[in-house]
């Protein structure tokens, strides 16, 4: 499944969208991360989901490493969602 274009294609569509999202809430309010909390949670839980699916999907060394980071990156998808 892992060879099919478009498996590896939609991970960046999401993570590019969900961040372009973020910067795009940002400047509509007038808000900026590091001044006020709830952005920067926000930002900081988005940037950890990346970089966790990243690892978890073709970073991770071994099997172990992926699974552990798939677990992790599923724990810091609700405080990323925009639902929340």
């Amino acid at each position: 499944m892992l060879a099919r274009r478009w498996v590896r294609v939609l991970p960046h569509v999401v993570d590019t969208a969900l961040l372009a999202s973020a910067i795009a809430l940002a400047v509509a309010l007038g808000q900026y991360p590091l001044v006020n909390g709830w952005l920067t949670a926000k930002l900081a839980g988005l940037l950890a989901y990346i970089v966790l699916g990243s690892i978890a999907l073709k970073r991770g060394r071994t099997r172990k490493i992926r699974i552990w980071h798939s677990a992790a990156q599923s724990w810091f998808w609700p405080t990323s969602s925009p639902w929340r």
